[in-house]
Order: C-alpha cells, then sequence, then structure tokens
C-alpha cells in the first residue's frame, strides 16, 4: 500500500460515520422542510415563520444567548486564568468546577428548579431570614423575568465548564517563557493577561464561543424545567412541532432556521476572532 493513500485509509471510518449520521439525515430533514402537500416549496417555511410564537421563541433565544454567553466567556477566562497559576489543589479545583459536565440539561434544569419552586431552597432561606411571611411562587406566570433570571442561571452554572475546559487547555499551551519575558520588563499581570494570554488565546477562545453559542440556540430541557410553555424558545417550537402538532415538515423547517442562525454567528465569530496565518497556540 502507498504511504500517499494512509492518511485517506485513516480517516475513512470518520468519514462514513459523518456520512451516515449526520450528512444522511440532514439531507432527510432538508428534503422534509421544502417538501408539501403540492410538492417542494417555501410553504413550511411561511406556516412556521407566521405563527405568532415564532418572533417570541427567537426573541427569547437570542436574549438568552445574550445574556448567557458574554457571562460565561467572562467566568471562564476568570477560572481558566486562576487555575493557570494555581501551585497546589489545581487538578482537585479543575475537577469541581467542572462537575456540571456531567449533569446533563434536564437534570441541571430540576436542580435549578428545586431551588427556585414554592417549596425550595430559596423560599425556604427567604421565610427564615424573615424577608418574607410565606412561600412565593417564584416561576408563574406573575415574574416573567425571574424565569429568565433563573433560566440564565442555570444555563451558566451549567455550561460555563465547557468554555473552562478549552480555555484552561490553550493557556496550558502559551510558552511560560513570554510571561517571564513581560514581568522582567515590569508588566504588570492586568498587561500580561491583555498582551499576552488574549491574543495567543484566540484560537482556543474563537473555538469556545462557536460551541456556546451553537449550543446556546439549542436550549430546551433547562427551558422546559424551569419555564414549561412561559418562555418560548426555537427548540421548544422545534418539539412541539415534530410532536404535538405532528407536523415534520415545519419541524424541519425551524431546525433549518436554526442551522442557518447558528451558521451566521458562527462566521460572525470566525470573522471577529480570525487567527493569524501560521499561528500554532
Amino acid at each position: 500500500m502507498s504511504p500517499r493513500y494512509l492518511p485517506y485509509i485513516l480517516i475513512l471510518p470518520v468519514t462514513l460515520f459523518l456520512c451516515a449520521f449526520f450528512l444522511y439525515p440532514f439531507l432527510l430533514v432538508a428534503r422534509q422542510a421544502f417538501l408539501s402537500d403540492g410538492g417542494y416549496s417555501l410553504q413550511n417555511f411561511r406556516e412556521t415563520m407566521g405563527y405568532w410564537k415564532f418572533s417570541i421563541s427567537l426573541q427569547n433565544t437570542m436574549l438568552l444567548a445574550l445574556a448567557v454567553v458574554p457571562v460565561q466567556v467572562s467566568l471562564a477566562l476568570l477560572m481558566a486564568t486562576m487555575v493557570s497559576r494555581m501551585k497546589k489543589g489545581r487538578d482537585l479545583v479543575l475537577y469541581i468546577w467542572t462537575i456540571p459536565l456531567g449533569i446533563s440539561d434536564l437534570a441541571a434544569g430540576i436542580i435549578w428548579f428545586a431551588i427556585f419552586e414554592q417549596s425550595g431552597f430559596l423560599n425556604s432561606m427567604l421565610t427564615g431570614l424573615g424577608v418574607i411571611d410565606k412561600p412565593a411562587v417564584l416561576l408563574g406566570y406573575q415574574n416573567p423575568l425571574l424565569v429568565f433570571i433563573a433560566i440564565a442561571l442555570a444555563e451558566i452554572w451549567r455550561a460555563t465548564a465547557i468554555m473552562l475546559v478549552i480555555l484552561v487547555a490553550g493557556i496550558g499551551l502559551i510558552p511560560k517563557e513570554y510571561y517571564e519575558a513581560a514581568e522582567v520588563f515590569g508588566a504588570s499581570p492586568w498587561q500580561r493577561f491583555l498582551r499576552i494570554t488574549l491574543p495567543l488565546l484566540r484560537p482556543s477562545l474563537q473555538t469556545a464561543l462557536i460551541l456556546r453559542v451553537v449550543l446556546a440556540f439549542e436550549v430546551f430541557a433547562v427551558v422546559v424545567a424551569l419555564g414549561g410553555t412561559l418562555f418560548p424558545v426555537m427548540m421548544g417550537q422545534i418539539y412541539s412541532y415534530q410532536f404535538d402538532l405532528q407536523n415534520a415538515g415545519g419541524a424541519a423547517a425551524l431546525a433549518l432556521v436554526v442551522l442557518a442562525i447558528s451558521i451566521a454567528f458562527t462566521l460572525v465569530i470566525l470573522r471577529a476572532l480570525r487567527v493569524p496565518k501560521g499561528a500554532t497556540i
């Protein structure tokens, strides 16, 4: 066997896997989205995007991503910097901070529901401190802002660890000589962070942001656990079309809309944080 064919042979299993479990299902969904009673058309898109809940779901999804992702980036950067500077207990702290990675979306939502429900921890604490006379319904239609805050907090707690792991790995690849040289020339910790860490962390930050933004548009289980139908999001509408309304074409059309939004934001991130040619970190 010629050595020039070895790379193609090595990637063949992955290619077959992606074709069977990603490309083929995607083509089926795309076909379903454009297929209607009269043949291929944009009817499914017109129906789903004209439905009154579409604009609300899109707005809620965007607002949630806008509220959660910047906080997660800031927290992940802070935590990754702290971990990278620790001399002792680094592995233990990193392990504790990444525990949410092992918890499913629905389980995370149920954990935070136990905090905010009427007989939950927050009500018990406020009652015990005398702030309120009796437990209140916090996650009801009377408090839409509190429902949004609860969902945002649950998402921040659950998914910040994803970015943290990527950024810790990226910081670990930055040569220590850069920091030592900057320290010799009198650079402060903040200056070293701005002039060394952030520029050299750009590839890792780019990857973490793309992954997190894409996942932010796919939020579903946490919203169902904490907000139910009080806070409609795009993935919730896809679920409703597929299983409640039995409208596979509408669900496929919405899925392609979410895909298009994800691709658009991915291109924006790639453009904003484009890695210079020849960068190795």
